[in-house]
């Protein structure tokens, strides 16, 4: 038998052979091994037992073979330093979405300055429930709900909260039509935003769920529907964060100047340079 590092060597050349990433080999790798990155270059020389080799072979032919996203295979992904579980139903966690919590946890500081004051929040089509759960970890003020339209993403999305021993109140439904008899502080959404002609890779279109990547013909079905009623469900004073494609800050700025009055548009860049995030507050 190899050792850890022979295998990784071997089978990120392998990945490379076939047009794949040999980030993912390696993800694999510390996921079969159980050690960190760091504790995995300790232990690199060690040798891997007949069934941990025979297992990670099978995982990287999933991944290079069957084009299986890496996230499915382990059935993890970490978002904001925390490990969200993640399946075929669920939406896999990306890192510009890490950087729509960022900006609304400043701004919620920012607009919010009671710090002695909860603050009620509504998570639209929550998928894995990584934005609800992380804001309320990341916040104490912070009463978080979701709602979600699909049930096996709902037990996903509970999963999570159980595992991560998080209070967040989930419903299942459409949009915010579980929650119209509830007002709230805070709503944020990373809703299906891909037009649904756009070409897809395959890895996303063949194994992520069509339910939260299709957003109409020119994707933004979805914030149309959730602005149209955003107002029903907010109070008074209230900030709105959006997660959207990176060619559609100017036409959500218009739709949400169409649809709301007297707010404040911010909008935001991500890491890549691309607008990614819209945010709308409602001052006192």
């Amino acid at each position: 038998m190899p050792t850890y590092k022979e295998a990784l060597n071997i089978h990120e050349t392998y990945a490379l052979n076939n047009d794949k990433e040999p980030s993912a080999i390696r993800l694999l790798m510390l996921h079969i091994s159980g050690y960190s990155g760091a504790d995995f270059l300790s232990h690199q020389d060690d040798m891997m037992d007949d069934s941990q080799y025979a297992q990670f072979r099978t995982m990287v032919d999933e991944y290079v073979i069957k084009h299986r996203p890496v996230q499915h295979i382990t059935e993890c992904e970490t978002f904001y330093g925390y490990p969200f579980c993640v399946n075929k139903n669920v939406l896999i966690p990306r890192f510009e979405t890490e950087e729509l919590v960022g900006y609304l946890l400043d701004l919620v500081e920012t607009y919010f300055t009671k710090t002695n004051t909860a603050l009620d929040l509504i998570d639209v089509g929550t998928g894995s429930g990584c934005l609800a759960i992380t804001l309320a970890l990341e916040n104490p003020r912070i009463r978080a709900q979701a709602t979600e339209i699909s049930i096996e993403a709902l037990e996903v999305a509970k999963r999570n909260a159980q595992s991560l021993n998080t209070d967040v109140t989930f419903h299942q439904g459409n949009l915010l039509e579980p929650v119209l008899d509830q007002k709230f502080d805070i709503l944020i959404s990373n809703p299906p935003y891909i037009p649904n002609n756009e070409p897809l890779d395959p890895l996303v279109k063949n194994h992520e769920p069509h339910l939260a990547l299709f957003g109409g013909e020119d994707g933004l079905d979805f914030y149309r529907a959730i602005l149209k009623d955003a107002e029903r469900v907010l109070k008074p004073h209230y900030i709105i964060a959006f997660e959207h494609a990176y060619d559609k800050a100017r036409d959500l700025k218009k739709l949400c100047k169409k649809t709301l009055s007297d707010v404040c548009i911010i909008q935001k860049k991500d890491m890549q340079g691309k607008d990614r995030m819209t945010f709308i507050v409602k001052k006192p």
